[in-house]
């Protein structure tokens, strides 16, 4: 018994640092380009307080919805995002 729960902690790590990694990609290629939060949240229809959550390394938070909504507003699939992450 043990040995499942060190392995659903090492998914769920994996999954904590995957979810940093998608938000460090969009706040330095297309968050950091914007004028402002609030720029980029009108721009791509979503709240500021998801850029706010998307920048904050603590939370580093964004749903499949979101991510795709601003993946389509930059001329991009999830397929190819997903692969760019995953260089």
């Amino acid at each position: 018994m043990p040995r499942r729960i060190y392995e659903h902690d090492r998914y769920l790590l994996m999954m904590v640092e995957f979810k940093k990694k998608i938000c460090l990609y969009i706040a330095s290629e297309w968050i950091s380009k914007a004028k402002s939060n609030q720029q980029f949240a009108d721009t791509n229809d979503i709240n500021e307080k998801t850029v706010r959550r998307i920048l904050d390394p603590e939370i580093s938070m964004i749903s499949l919805p979101t991510l795709k909504k601003i993946c389509e507003n930059h001329g991009m699939k999830l397929s190819e995002f997903f692969k760019i992450i995953d260089e």
